[in-house]
């Protein structure tokens, strides 16, 4: 009984530091992937209709106690929006706002970080 509650714990820590760390923002021709663990997106550019910045914590596809993270609005989702938390935001937003001229984006200056 022990091993095996044990093993449990191991295999369900070892997923959530698998995901945790290896979520990527990847910049395709026609849409954004996001992975983490086994989970993947496809974010079509063109669905995408406005970027803001976010203060909730432990929602979207990193957990975050602390930072800022980014919202992206979508024209068709779940809840209409998904939540990220890339390293580098200003890079990032940078380069989305390079395939989606016609997102609506939010002033970053106080998000530089």
């Amino acid at each position: 009984m022990i091993i095996s509650t044990f093993a449990i714990f191991i295999i369900s820590l070892g997923f959530i530091v698998w995901y945790g760390t290896s979520i990527r923002y990847v910049f395709c021709e026609d849409y954004l992937l996001i992975k983490g663990g086994p989970f993947k997106s496809k974010i079509p550019y063109q669905n995408i209709t406005k970027i803001a910045t976010t203060t909730d914590e432990f929602t979207g596809y990193r957990i975050s106690s602390s930072e800022k993270g980014l919202e992206l609005f979508l024209k068709s989702a779940t809840h209409g929006s998904i939540k990220i938390l890339p390293n580098d935001k200003m890079k990032f937003i940078t380069e989305l706002s390079k395939r989606c001229p016609n997102t609506q984006i939010q002033k970053f200056e106080q998000y530089a970080k």
